[in-house]
């Protein structure tokens, strides 16, 4: 995996005769020392329609400097990126070009800009002579890559700009107040803060090279589907503000879990804390429209997506669920007593764990880089540049998705009775799960129709989720049970000793126990006539 840097800095905008006031006294810093000045020469590349820019990522092959190679910059938050290096090569390396593949497709990376930026650097540093800060001073020269592929060509200034700017980054422990201390200074001094987000940006801007560059996730409902969509409202609300229809609501929802399938993906390869959980959760949301919203929504059209969409949240849980279960045996040793502790059972559980983990991680990234997942992405793109709209897409929000809601209420309520019902067991275990499913499903659509039902639909979503969060604890008893039944056959076949895995396991029992007990209680309060009746439009 490539070296990963936390960049977190501001940028200016600087004239030719702009100069730095005196930095010295700012917050902790007690000097300002000259670093030198470096010639950086690099190409940025992007598909043909820019789809990197428009979702703030660059990829560079830049020489010069103290960090020659490939970078590729990826937002974090607003003015901060997380930069990924790798050595220099002729071509975008695998282990970079792997992180920007939801973006791009199938696409091919191609030089868009050359810019060559003559950088001088000076370090603030604290009393201790520890650095803080870095503030570069840079004269940027810009071309398109393909008008400037030799040194004559960059030379010779043809179809290029040139600006200069002043780059401040931390590099120690001086925070953000550190920064906003020095950009009062400089916007003192008459320095503006800089109205490009990086330099690729102001490059293709000031060279006419911009495009639109959203990949149809990021794009509004255009063309035949939206002109469905309005031709269809029932007219305007207050003050002549139109009212969202069902069509908006509903494809609003589904752009915004597409939207993190996409932003996710380089963070599940980096392997990023909860990362796998959130992509997971974004693909059962955007299924679970689909299943929910059927009026609105061509169910012959989203039911193959949906397929995909199961297979990818399987493929994902392979590593989630490991990771939840590991977490729940680790708590479930660590409230033993020590004196109840037999064996090597936290060795026992690492090893099974471990080695699960590893199994897990190198399927995940084979699928990821494999052509079913490709092929995903690119129906999902392709869904939103044109969603399947229903006749009902141009009805109202509040009662297409009121009833979507209620639909999705009744399967909830018809599963729970019927698991309140089950013989104790497995028939009782298997229909608490699909209970929680259905659970889910009520709980997604509701937090759709938000938009549309307001705080009634937050409300009940969130009387929903009660349920379902006690019956996952149900499941996730159920399926902790199994594994130490695993951990202790291995455990003795090794001839240490079942004991403690024997323990956890009644422990776990009494556990579910007490969540049937809990139950009843909490569906009679989530399933009160009063909650259904305020979602009514």
């Amino acid at each position: 995996m490539a070296d990963t840097v936390r960049e977190i800095e501001r940028k200016y905008e600087a004239e030719d005769d702009t100069r730095l006031p005196d930095l010295a006294g700012i917050n902790r810093v007690t000097a300002v020392v000259e670093a030198g000045t470096e010639d950086l020469d690099a190409v940025y590349y992007d598909t043909a329609d820019q789809r990197l820019a428009a979702a703030g990522i660059t990829l560079r092959r830049r020489t010069g400097g103290r960090d020659a190679g490939w970078h590729l910059k990826l937002p974090v938050a607003p003015g901060v990126r997380d930069e990924l290096r790798a050595p220099l090569s002729e071509t975008p390396p695998p282990e970079l070009t792997a992180l920007v593949r939801s973006r791009v497709l199938d696409g091919e990376l191609v030089a868009v800009v050359r810019l060559r930026t003559r950088r001088t650097v000076r370090v603030l540093k604290d009393a201790a002579g520890t650095p803080l800060a870095e503030v570069a001073e840079d004269a940027v020269r810009a071309w398109p890559a393909a008008g400037a592929v030799d040194a004559g060509t960059a030379d010779s200034g043809r179809s290029g700009a040139r600006w200069r700017e002043i780059e401040v980054e931390l590099v120690g422990d001086g925070g953000a107040g550190l920064l906003d201390e020095v950009g009062r200074a400089l916007t003192a001094a008459g320095v503006r803060p800089a109205s490009a987000a990086s330099k690729l940006a102001r490059a293709l801007a000031e060279t006419g090279q911009s495009r639109d560059g959203a990949v149809p996730d990021e794009r509004p409902i255009h063309g035949s589907a939206k002109a469905a969509v309005r031709a269809k409202g029932k007219g305007a609300g207050k003050r002549g503000k139109k009212r969202p229809t069902a069509g908006d609501v509903v494809l609003r929802y589904a752009r915004e879990q597409v939207r993190l399938i996409v932003e996710l993906d380089p963070a599940v390869r980096r392997d990023l804390p909860d990362a796998v959980h959130r992509m997971r959760v974004a693909t059962r949301r955007l299924r679970s429209a689909f299943r929910s919203y059927t009026k609105v929504l061509d169910r012959a059209v989203t039911q193959p997506i949906g397929i995909e969409l199961k297979w990818l949240a399987a493929e994902l849980g392979v590593e989630r669920d490991r990771e939840v279960l590991t977490e729940r045996l680790r708590e479930g040793l660590g409230e033993l007593p020590g004196t109840l502790r037999l064996g090597p059972v936290d060795a026992r559980l690492r090893i099974w764990s471990e080695r699960r983990r590893a199994g897990a991680r190198d399927r995940l990234l084979d699928v990821l880089d494999g052509p079913r997942y490709l092929a995903l992405l690119k129906t999902l793109h392709a869904f939103l540049a044109e969603p399947p709209l229903r006749k009902a897409a141009g009805r109202p929000a509040p009662e297409v998705a009121a009833g979507a809601v209620l639909k999705d209420y009744r399967r909830l309520a018809r599963r729970t009775e019927a698991a309140l019902t089950a013989s104790a067991g497995r028939e009782r275990d298997e229909a608490l799960h699909g209970a929680r499913k259905a659970a889910k499903r009520t709980r997604y659509a509701a937090e759709a129709a938000r938009p549309a039902l307001g705080r009634p639909a937050k409300k009940f979503a969130k009387r929903t989720k009660r349920v379902q969060q006690l019956l996952g604890d149900h499941q996730d008893s159920v399926v902790a049970r199994g594994a130490l039944r695993e951990l202790a056959t291995q455990a003795q076949r090794a001839g240490e000793g079942g004991f403690t895995f024997g323990l956890l396991y009644g422990r776990e029992e009494a556990l579910a126990a007490d969540r049937e007990r809990a139950l009843p209680d909490v569906w009679r309060k989530a399933s009160r006539r009063k909650h259904r009746t305020a979602l009514r439009p």
